[in-house]
């Protein structure tokens, strides 16, 4: 079955979107960057996020959970 690319993104876009608030409250906020063919999901962390020596938890213990709850079909999540 092939995957609808656009679909996709726009569901892992709600989904980050959904977690945003968490991140902006601590200072942060998360770019996407893209969805690769093995559909990993490629983030930007900015702000206090980037280089937070918690960054990796908050990735993923918090986006990585949310974005693979919201979006079964996506494997991971990385930091670019």
């Amino acid at each position: 079955m092939e995957i609808d690319k656009e679909t996709l993104t726009q569901r892992v876009l709600e989904a980050l979107d959904s977690i945003r608030p968490y991140l902006q409250s601590d200072g942060g906020d998360i770019i996407f960057v893209g969805i690769t063919d093995d559909l990993q999901v490629k983030v930007r962390l900015k702000g206090a996020c980037d280089g937070c020596p918690m960054s990796i938890q908050t990735l993923k213990g918090g986006v990585e959970m949310v974005v693979k709850q919201k979006v079964p079909e996506i494997l991971e999540v990385i930091a670019v």
